[in-house]
């Protein structure tokens, strides 16, 4: 097996063992880039010349006989949303071309001192405001199991990354599903942990009050250990929750015996596609013969927490996006005559289409008048939703259900039609809206060959008991040791 292909406590083991050093694990991983993407369009900004340097500096420690941890070494890639020091950043957008941030976000510092090495950052649709990678104003990401379909979004450079080899883990952010859609489509593991848990410092924002960072890796294990190293408090982050942070790694155990679990009705109703209901039921009754027990629960709020989201969203968008004048940092239009035109053209000619309709979508529902009937509505809407969780884990470890409605689409296919796009997150949006964890991970294929996801959900700060969940569900089957064919 290729370097590429393996997982980071793989990768880890054989450096402990002498049989490898760190420098081989990265030219694996960037032959694998130069090998395929062409194809695969992953990433906006490859690191070559720096991860290699960082390969050498972590091959002395190891050669000097300084102990170093899990990470040290692992190739990681970095959603093009997250501030790195002197490196650009574009969140995938025009108005952001040629932007080097003068500092390194949160999770970019702390993994920095876990000595990984930084592979790239990573294609998304612009400013994370999608489901395909298609509204990307750099380039459009390809699905690693088939080419002609999208890897999901808004953070399918990410996931497409760590499923074709391209990285051993990636990080993203997750506003209404973009770390476990993209999950989902690409067949590897996503976390979107508590909101508060790892810190939004650094983060372009785009929902500030929805959005979260999160681990893609190629197994359970390689998620509770990246989760170990970004999760904490982080004093520059206002919203960033002062818990104290376990060792993720500890709760994976293959006993799910007595466990209580929640299967949410209103998440396989109509527009699920019924191979991956089939494929969730499965991996229930599969969780069920390892000593789970499973009823059925209503969360009867959900029906309108797309609405909710589409107006939550969008209204925070439009207020963090305002900062893009052209006056500071980033694009500015060579055509104007005065400030306010100038304003207007940067804006018109930086933004893409889909950054304009949120924007517009944003901007209406906070203005005066509107406030109270849409943006006030839809927060109180969002307590109703959170209230169903609550009531949920009262008697319930976890919930478990798709984590799309479909598996990946053709490119193209609803790049057109917003209304259907905004559907993919059905089963994703009201666990942001809730502030709680969820986690995607692959639990079959449908009759094309492409990826379904199963999404286990938990309560405030229960990661561990989802990642139980989960190890125990990919120990006992095979589905975790499946790539795609590129």
């Amino acid at each position: 097996m290729e370097l590429y292909q393996l997982t980071a406590h793989q990768l880890h083991e054989k450096l402990e063992q002498g049989e490898i050093k760190v420098q081989d694990i990265v030219e694996s991983i960037y032959d694998r880039i130069a090998e395929v993407e062409d194809d695969v369009q992953a990433y906006v900004t490859v690191t070559k010349e720096e991860a290699l340097e960082q390969a050498k500096q972590v091959d002395q420690k190891i050669a000097n006989g300084e102990e170093v941890g899990p990470l040290a070494g692992i190739p990681i890639a970095f959603k093009d949303n997250m501030s790195t020091k002197g490196i650009e950043t574009s969140c995938s957008s025009q108005i952001l071309d040629g932007y080097k941030p003068p500092y390194d976000a949160t999770v970019v510092k702390k993994l920095a001192a876990e000595d990984v090495v930084m592979t790239g950052k990573t294609n998304m649709d612009e400013f994370a405001m999608g489901s395909s990678t298609e509204n990307s104003g750099i380039k459009t990401t390809k699905n690693p199991w088939n080419l002609e379909y999208v890897p999901g979004g808004s953070s399918g450079g990410s996931a497409a990354a760590v499923a074709a080899g391209e990285a051993t883990i990636a990080l993203g952010s997750d506003t209404g599903g973009s770390i476990r859609q993209p999950a989902s489509f690409c067949g590897i593991v996503g976390m979107k942990p508590t909101y508060g848990l790892v810190s939004r410092f650094g983060l372009v924002a785009f929902a500030s009050s929805l959005d979260q960072i999160g681990p893609f890796t190629k197994d359970i294990r390689d998620c509770a250990l990246a989760l170990n190293y970004i999760a904490g408090y982080d004093q520059y982050d206002s919203t960033s929750a002062d818990v104290e942070v376990p060792d993720y790694t500890a709760s994976l155990k293959e006993d799910v015996e007595g466990l209580k679990i929640g299967v949410p009705v209103e998440y396989f109703g109509d527009g699920i596609d019924e191979e991956v209901k089939e494929a969730v039921w499965n991996a229930i009754h599969k969780l069920e013969e390892l000593g789970a027990e499973y009823e059925e629960v209503s969360l009867p709020h959900t029906d309108y927490a797309l609405s909710a989201y589409y107006l939550i969203a969008p209204a925070e968008a439009s207020s963090n996006l305002a900062r893009y004048d052209g006056v500071r940092y980033g694009y500015r239009s060579e055509e104007a005559n005065g400030l306010v035109e100038m304003y207007k053209k940067t804006r018109q000619e930086g933004f893409g289409d889909e950054v304009k309709r949120r924007i517009m979508l944003g901007t209406y529902a906070l203005s005066s008048g509107y406030y109270d009937a849409y943006y006030k509505k839809a927060q109180k809407v969002r307590t109703l939703i959170k209230d169903d969780f609550e009531k949920a884990f009262e008697e319930y470890d976890v919930l478990i259900s798709p984590t799309s409605p479909t598996t990946a689409f053709k490119v193209g296919d609803k790049s057109n039609d917003p209304l259907q796009m905004y559907l993919s997150d059905i089963c994703t949006i009201p666990i942001n809206l809730a502030g709680i964890p969820a986690l995607s991970m692959l639990c079959g294929l449908d009759n094309e060959g492409l990826p379904i996801g199963l999404q286990i959900i938990g309560d405030h700060f229960a990661e561990e008991k989802i990642l139980q969940v989960a190890y125990a569900f990919e120990q006992a089957t095979e589905f975790h040791k499946k790539r795609p064919n590129l």
